[in-house]
């Protein structure tokens, strides 16, 4: 393992603000003003890029979604942008067209306030927040106050993301969180599609709609997804924006990308509070898959089934919510 001096370093990316961190072999870039989002994680010595990383800020902008690890809140779609909790209705705005469904919350690409940066000898780490209050323009549609921080650090083990969200408002509020977090497909230049495979912690698939909403229906697994589900799978075999319910394997919560090839393995493990998977892989096409962690249920709160099932968190005033996930890598 090379051994380098974490560090910390503000520069420019297309012109945007942006802060990288390098720790170990590895190094991860952030852009505040797009989203908050950690736009990549690599391996500098072997030069491997783990997640997809944006070539230029209009690609991000036309599509922020689809880069790096996108903050969704509430995560995927609500039918109609309509939904009540608590007693409380929601009206969200319609932002998906084509389902008439509201999708994937308002923190994906707005800007989050740097709260700190800060290196030790073998960690370099960055937090970002996102205060919503009266005067957010979220605020009219999510009435709530609340903070939420993201804070990513990076050591020669890999990166961890630190998840804290405080209700500081005086009503209880729901807490829909997810991220769609794209690894890229090959993240080594010299290697090939079909030398990746795709495993994820994943039990019951739920249909969906042709609105891409559940029906309260489950559906059996097919022999290619009990292969997601065990050995892996190669990760384009078919179109897939699949929803499945999280089964934690030995505890753990995981997705996995394997190159066959080189016989490295990237380890995205998730916190097991985060109950469901999401598995969109761009419509069969190559390039990158998205397994997306949440806290929920797609539609939760309009989703016929217990809350068992769907599994809305309620943050109390004042109360705090946590979460801890990684990226790291293995040698097979």
């Amino acid at each position: 393992m090379v051994d380098v001096q974490a560090n910390v370093k503000r520069h420019l990316f297309d012109g945007a603000n942006a802060i990288t961190l390098k720790a170990g072999p590895y190094s991860a870039m952030v852009l505040p003003a797009q989203g908050g989002n950690l736009v990549s994680f690599e391996d500098d010595i072997r030069q491997l890029s783990f997640l997809r990383k944006p070539e230029s800020l209009a690609a991000i902008a036309e599509k922020p979604l689809l880069y790096g690890f996108p903050v969704l809140f509430p995560p995927n779609r609500y039918e109609d942008g309509v939904f009540t909790v608590n007693g409380h209705a929601y009206h969200f705005p319609v932002t998906e067209t084509k389902t008439h469904n509201h999708i994937h919350g308002f923190l994906t690409d707005i800007p989050w306030d740097v709260s700190e940066t800060g290196e030790t000898e073998d960690a370099a780490y960055v937090e970002l927040t996102q205060r919503v209050d009266e005067q957010h323009a979220a605020h009219r549609y999510f009435p709530h106050e609340f903070t939420i921080a993201l804070r990513y650090t990076l050591t020669k083990e890999g990166l961890q993301q630190d998840v804290r969200v405080e209700n500081c408002g005086t009503t209880a509020m729901p807490l829909m969180l997810g991220f769609h977090t794209a690894l890229r497909v090959p993240f080594a230049k010299d290697s090939q599609v079909d030398d990746y495979r795709i495993k994820a912690t994943i039990g019951d698939h739920f249909e969906l709609s042709p609105r891409m909403l559940p029906t309260g229906r489950l559906q059996p697994l097919t022999p290619e997804e009990e292969c997601l589900q065990t050995s892996g799978v190669q990760p384009f075999y078919a179109a897939l924006d699949h929803h499945y319910k999280a089964l934690p394997q030995d505890g753990r919560n995981y997705a996995t990308l394997t190159d066959m090839r080189l016989g490295v393995r990237l380890v995205y493990e998730v916190d097991t509070q985060y109950r469901y998977w999401m598995v969109f892989n761009n419509f069969g096409r190559g390039e990158y898959i998205c397994p997306e962690p949440q806290t929920n249920m797609v539609n939760a709160p309009n989703v016929n089934l217990s809350s068992d099932e769907t599994r809305i968190v309620i943050l109390e005033p004042n109360a705090v919510w946590t979460a801890v996930s990684r990226l790291y890598v293995e040698e097979t």
